[in-house]
């Protein structure tokens, strides 16, 4: 099973892209001259500071723009190296691997022509490489001739890839799922491309193809042609997935038995037609509900989409899940941020927030009475339902949509009484029970209301969550030293408060000496407005140091082994109130 093209040039453009995935990607080095490190971190800074940053310079067409961008500096720039020309040039070829219905002998000129802008003589292209730009894969007419924004997309991609380390690199371009979420999860910081997040889906989409031609298909001007294959070719679709990519791997996987050939295009006669409606297709189910964009809340909340989609189809399936990890990780941000997109529209009326506390009751999570004054100074009781009744009331009057009952610091209530009889409904959705206050009712959870909890792993008191109510949840991790947690506030820092991006490191070192996953410090303590160096020591002091010390009770030696200014600098002396000077 393939999704590779077989037509005339079309593996010279495939070996060109696993050059540019093994020399650009993984490595700096350079496409055109082998050795010398082109695709540098400082080199996509420099051409990102000309090129993204001064969208405006120069009149004319793209390349008038472009060679004064790249020539003319700013007050504050020096002249451009050489580097930074053939970097360009070397950008454009990448782009022009992906552009079909543009002739190679113009290709091949726009990119010399870049090139012979540089102060030094440039290498030529080599040959090998030329053969690369006679294929392409996708012809967008004019649209797909919106240069700037789309090798704009392709500079902000690669230079937020240099930012992870090589682990991280590996494990991503060694699994497609898990990079396609991080090319869609960057985002842009350019003037140039700030206002035009999807700007560049098409060239990230075909991308994703050339990168890796055995796992994801070249029908792709955008996902719509996906998700309309898709929809027509449900049939195929033996195992049930979110993600179209797999469903489009599926339905290769079926018509390739059917055809009984190995390998062919979504374009081919009659395939095209039946997926574009044109020809007579399987009966065809009801069209699925396209699933809510994540995109925007993975932007916001630093963390993949791939894990937020997941979250959502353990919601489908058992209908309730638990966050658990220390405090600072974010797990009630996320989860209300969640609930209110996957609530869609009316996320006010469908979202409902409580708070366990220890003194916390069935009455008042549930239904109980309550004293009513009246009349003569007499007390007279009325019945009262809690959160729950009322997130379960809304749920059954609206019931083509999703409601979320989240309850924060799930643990720190006596669950056994709070939730009563709840038990066997949480498991049993659909089934009526009588309440203990509404004997002659019966109740049950509707289908379409959700339960999200949060429970703090540094609470002594989870060792009380039994297991009969393990089993009715799904658990999910918010842990600093595993991932998506880990790197969040290394992203944040890096785009908010780069000044100071050493906090990160700082947080680890304090987890390590802490060797405890359960009560590790999380990002949420730093992810602050206008975070300064000053802001960072009242922090410390006043936040971390005391959750700190409670945690190590006992211990004399946590105001030294965790002062700020030793665990920032290790060689430093230690401050007495665990502050820096």
């Amino acid at each position: 099973m393939s999704a590779r093209h077989t037509g005339e040039f079309a593996e010279q453009t495939y070996q060109a892209a696993e050059r540019f995935k093994a020399n650009a990607l993984l490595t700096d080095d350079s496409l055109f001259t082998p050795g010398v490190p082109i695709w540098t971190p400082n080199l996509l800074g420099e051409l990102h500071t000309r090129f993204l940053d001064r969208p405006d310079v120069g009149d004319g067409n793209f390349w008038g723009k472009l060679q004064q961008q790249l020539t003319d500096s700013p007050a504050e720039l020096d002249d451009s190296p050489a580097e930074v020309f053939q970097l360009m040039g070397e950008v454009l070829y990448v782009h022009y691997l992906i552009l079909a219905g543009v002739k190679r002998e113009t290709k091949q000129s726009n990119i010399e022509r870049v090139l012979s802008w540089s102060p030094e003589p440039a290498a030529p292209m080599p040959q090998e490489l030329t053969a690369g730009l006679r294929s392409g894969f996708i012809n967008l007419g004019h649209a797909f001739m919106n240069l700037p924004f789309l090798v704009g997309t392709l500079i902000e991609t690669v230079e937020q890839w240099k930012e992870l380390n090589l682990v991280e690199q590996l494990q991503l371009i060694n699994s497609p799922l898990e990079f396609k979420d991080f090319l869609f999860g960057v985002r842009f910081r350019s003037r140039l491309l700030e206002n035009r997040q999807n700007s560049g889906d098409a060239e990230r989409h075909v991308l994703l193809h050339i990168l890796f031609p055995d796992y994801f298909e070249s029908i792709l001007a955008d996902e719509k042609n996906k998700i309309a294959a898709a929809a027509n070719f449900a049939p195929y679709i033996a195992q049930p997935t979110e993600d179209v990519d797999l469903k489009i791997q599926q339905i290769r996987q079926g018509l390739e038995a059917e055809l009984g050939v190995n390998g062919f295009s979504f374009y081919d006669p009659p395939v095209v037609e039946r997926w574009r409606g044109g020809g007579p297709p399987p009966p065809p189910p009801p069209e699925p509900p396209h699933p809510p964009d994540l995109q925007p809340l993975a932007a916001k909340t630093y963390l993949p989409v791939g894990f937020l989609r997941e979250i959502e189809q353990l919601l489908t399936e058992k209908r309730q899940v638990i966050f658990q990890g220390p405090p600072g990780t974010g797990k009630t941000f996320v989860a209300r941020e969640l609930a209110r997109v996957l609530a869609g529209g009316d996320a006010d009326n469908r979202v409902t927030l409580v708070q366990f506390h220890p003194s916390y009751a069935y009455e008042d999570f549930v239904q109980g009475f309550r004293p009513k004054p009246s009349a003569g100074g007499q007390v007279s009781f009325y019945l009262r339902n809690g959160p729950l009744l009322r997130a379960a009331e809304r749920a059954e009057q609206d019931p083509e949509a999703k409601h979320y009952l989240i309850i924060d610091e799930i643990n720190r209530g006596n669950l056994a009484a709070v939730f009563g009889e709840l038990y066997f409904l949480l498991e049993y959705r659909g089934e009526k029970m009588k309440l203990q206050y509404s004997p002659d009712e019966d109740f049950s959870l509707p289908k379409n209301l959700f339960i999200i909890g949060t429970m703090n792993t540094a609470d002594r008191s989870i060792a009380l969550v039994d297991l009969a109510l393990r089993r009715r949840f799904y658990f999910v991790e918010f842990r600093p030293d595993k991932k998506p947690i880990k790197g969040v506030l290394s992203k944040w820092l890096q785009e908010n408060a780069p000044q100071v991006a050493w906090v990160d490191g700082v947080v680890k070192r304090a987890n390590e000496l802490l060797s405890d996953s359960d009560a590790a410090l999380g990002p949420s303590y730093f992810m602050q407005d206008d975070l300064t160096e000053d802001k960072v020591a009242l922090i410390w002091k006043h936040s971390v140091l005391p959750y700190i010390e409670e945690r190590l009770y006992g211990n004399d030696d946590v105001r030294t082994n965790f002062d700020l200014a030793k665990l920032r600098n290790p060689n430093a002396p230690a401050q007495t109130d665990g502050t820096p000077d």
